[in-house]
């Protein structure tokens, strides 16, 4: 279970430095920066000035309030609604404290403080700490268009990857040759080992672009984001192998429910989890997460393996379960 902590981004009291990046695991808490630039010759404890907190969108042309300040008067909004307040330091602090840090609240933010005819403009992207994976339904390959690749990854504990955590993903050693939806709109896939059926093997490793799809029309699989979970995943120990209706119930009498494909993959990825059970999951695949290779089990790399979507009715497989933070 990932442990909940305050995270500051680097501070910087004597100088003005836009565009920060902060990066942190879902469900910890993290102060983003935003400090008096002095030549302006502003205080942020001044009655009458307004302090003004968005998250900007993907491609940064809308803007979502986060919190705005007038004096004793504060107010948030929407998702971050009673998560986020100033921590106000001191007279020259108007930083931003996020409480329990969701995968949505990855992104660019904008601090700005506005007194009179003096605007005043701080930027700082945060970034959540997680593992992106391949995903796609029962139905098979390229079934997916945006709006249902977006439900997809949310049914699985995720959200639709960015391109800059596939490209991370890719340098990590991501591995994959089916094309995937991106949360920009566009469809991508990530080579480290070109060859012939994935684009070619004189075209080198790197990100394979399909550019900006149809997000109605266009379909395609998708690449999927998770981070840290605030509970426990773990494996049933049951006396008997068990049928998908069978599965849910046990997960269920143990006090937990059935585990989905992200917080399987938020477990192997980031607390090393490891087991050589095939078990059912949420989505009615069964998957298992190898993270010491070896014989029978993984043995060339350290992977989720899929075993694939099998008739709800076999009797052949256990189950892994999650069981939330209480």
């Amino acid at each position: 279970m990932a442990a909940v902590y305050v995270q500051n981004c680097p501070n910087v009291p004597h100088l003005f430095i836009n565009n920060f990046s902060c990066s942190i695991l879902r469900g910890s808490n993290i102060t983003l920066p935003c400090r008096l630039h002095r030549q302006h010759g502003m205080s942020f404890g001044r009655m009458g000035m307004r302090i003004k907190w968005t998250k900007l969108s993907v491609d940064e042309s809308l803007e979502e309030d986060v919190l705005v300040s007038m004096g004793f008067h504060k107010k948030s909004y929407g998702s971050f609604l009673g998560r986020v307040q100033l921590l106000e330091a001191d007279d020259d602090d108007a930083s931003l404290l996020i409480n329990d840090v969701s995968l949505d609240d990855k992104g660019k933010f904008r601090c700005e403080v506005i007194d009179g005819m003096d605007d005043f403009i701080h930027e700082v992207t945060l970034e959540v700490q997680g593992v992106v994976f391949p995903y796609s339904p029962r139905l098979g390959r390229y079934n997916l268009n945006f709006h249902d690749a977006e439900q997809a990854c949310l049914d699985q504990d995720s959200v639709v990857a960015s391109f800059d955590q596939l490209y991370e993903a890719w340098r990590s050693g991501l591995d994959w040759c089916n094309a995937g939806w991106l949360n920009d709109g566009s469809v991508q896939y990530p080579i480290t080992n070109p060859r012939g059926a994935c684009g070619g093997v004189n075209s080198g490793a790197g990100l394979r672009n399909y550019g900006q799809r149809d997000k109605s029309k266009s379909r395609y699989d998708v690449f999927c984001f998770t981070s840290a979970v605030n509970g426990s995943f773990y494996w049933l120990v049951q006396p008997d192998k068990l049928t998908f209706n069978e599965a849910v119930q046990a997960c269920q009498d143990d006090g937990a429910e059935i585990a989905k494909v992200g917080q399987m993959y938020a477990a192997w990825k980031l607390n090393g989890y490891d087991r050589c059970d095939s078990g059912w999951l949420a989505d009615g695949s069964v998957r298992y997460p190898i993270s010491r290779p070896r014989r029978n089990c993984s043995p060339t790399e350290a992977a989720v393996r899929f075993v694939g979507f099998p008739d709800k009715k076999q009797k052949l497989f256990g189950v892994y379960c999650f069981k939330g933070q209480q």
